[in-house]
């Protein structure tokens, strides 16, 4: 059976486990390293899709929780699939779904991140929460399911209040509540699978359970243990399916929290399944995510992709890259640009800082994108002081053109064989001038 994917690695850094390839799909090439723009809902916040290439991006990731949520997988298979549906002709992926499993069950309430704490400083993936209800009960698995249990609110911690741990794992699977109308739900490894199918990514996750950074070892093994039998179940029910195996490629996750022992053994048995490619999710700290990361990738297949989830901020590019990481995805670029944050080689700022109200020159001198090229600090601090959403637009445009160039850059380093150089480079200029986000 011809498989769905192919990865060529074109150069290998001699001194790390850095890499440049070619991720090839149906819909296209990805040339790695590579940023994966967010669009958890088939949309990438604020961005239109046909712009999306124009910032760089090669791929695109969306989420299977909140598009089972609305519109549903039925439409969405209906409408041609999520490329289609999203107007996107390159490659795409989809998550399990299994992150909710953490922010909202162990997560729930904490103000905790996948990502944990760091050296004072350093930047951290925002906390995600949400409120719900208690409400009627709707079987995942029944196609009749109502159109109210399919409607998704914005998923936003300033919902969040103290009604209680609203998804709750077991064995088979997870039992969890929307977070519009409280009512009740269930995902299971085979379930999450058969909506991924639906949804028609060229690249699909097996269901996880991605952990809170400050769970227990107890815990963290216990999750992993299940995760990997979760892992087992995904991969059964995507291999019975001949005709999405020839479309879909399926990823492995890796979990097992900050502890070294058990990524290892994670890795190892993830490896030793008959995945397409592999994904690093679940909890670490930024302090020693290369030590973890070193580790595992040398434990997993060196001739397939590999893909860190949920990170890859400008310093994570560079310990991903050199740890063996191929693909990043991350919703910061977007959700900074939402709240003023601007990525640029001097570090990172506010655009709403009063110092920028006359400065006319450019976000980035550097930075060749689009908003760059015709817009000036001035104009866009003032769009964020009067509450002009294209301010918000334009912001996240940047970051994501900041990170997808970074990446093709990071790349053509590893080709010249400038890796290092590069590396040292860039982040000697960032960190000693970065105005961190606040």
């Amino acid at each position: 059976m011809a498989r769905p994917i192919s990865f060529t690695i074109e150069k290998q850094h001699p001194r790390s486990q850095a890499r440049a390839g070619v991720l090839k799909t149906r819909h296209g090439e990805v040339r790695t390293p590579a940023f994966v723009s967010v669009a958890t809902k088939a949309t990438v916040k604020g961005i239109q899709p046909d712009i999306l290439a124009d910032l760089g991006v090669q791929c695109i990731i969306a989420n299977t929780y909140h598009l089972y949520l609305s519109p549903g997988e039925d439409l969405v298979e209906k409408a041609g699939g999520v490329n289609t549906f999203m107007h996107w002709d390159k490659p795409s992926m989809t998550d399990s779904g299994g992150f909710q499993v953490f922010s909202l069950g162990e997560g729930y309430g904490k103000k905790v991140s996948k990502v944990g704490p760091a050296s004072a400083g350093s930047p951290s993936a925002a906390s995600v929460a949400s409120s719900f209800s208690a409400g009627p009960v709707v079987d995942a698995t029944k196609d009749d399911a109502t159109e109210a249990a399919r409607t998704a609110a914005v998923y936003d911690e300033d919902l969040a209040t103290s009604h209680g741990k609203l998804a709750i794992v077991d064995e088979e699977g997870v039992t969890f509540t929307s977070h519009n109308d409280g009512t009740l739900h269930r995902f299971t490894p085979e379930r999450s699978i058969e909506i991924q199918h639906k949804l028609g990514a060229d690249i699909i996750y097996a269901f996880d359970e991605c952990t809170s950074p400050t769970a227990e070892y107890a815990y963290q093994k216990e999750a992993m243990d299940r995760t990997h039998r979760w892992a087992l179940r995904s991969l059964k029910a995507h291999r019975q399916n001949i005709s999405k195996n020839e479309a879909q490629a399926l990823y492995g996750i890796v979990q097992g929290g900050r502890f070294k022992d058990l990524r290892l053994e994670s890795a190892k048995t993830i490896a030793s399944m008959d995945f397409d490619g592999y994904g690093i999710g679940g909890s670490f700290s930024k302090d020693d995510i290369l030590g973890i990361l070193d580790k595992v990738n040398s434990e997993l297949p060196q001739e397939k992709p590999r893909h860190l989830l949920g990170i890859a901020e400008p310093e994570d590019l560079f310990l991903g890259v050199a740890a063996g990481a191929d693909t990043f995805d991350c919703v910061l670029p977007t959700r900074n640009g939402r709240t003023g944050g601007v990525y640029s080689h001097d570090g990172k700022y506010i655009i709403e800082n009063a110092r920028f109200k006359d400065d006319f020159s450019p976000l980035d001198h550097e930075c060749g994108c689009p908003v760059c090229l015709s817009y000036t600090k001035a104009y866009i601090h003032h769009l964020f002081r009067t509450k002009e959403m294209l301010g918000m637009i334009l912001l996240s445009q940047h970051n994501i053109y900041f990170l997808a160039n970074l990446t093709e850059r990071i790349r053509q380093s590893i080709l010249d064989d400038q890796f290092e150089h590069f590396r040292d480079s860039f982040l000697g200029r960032y960190s000693t001038n970065a105005v961190r986000l606040r």
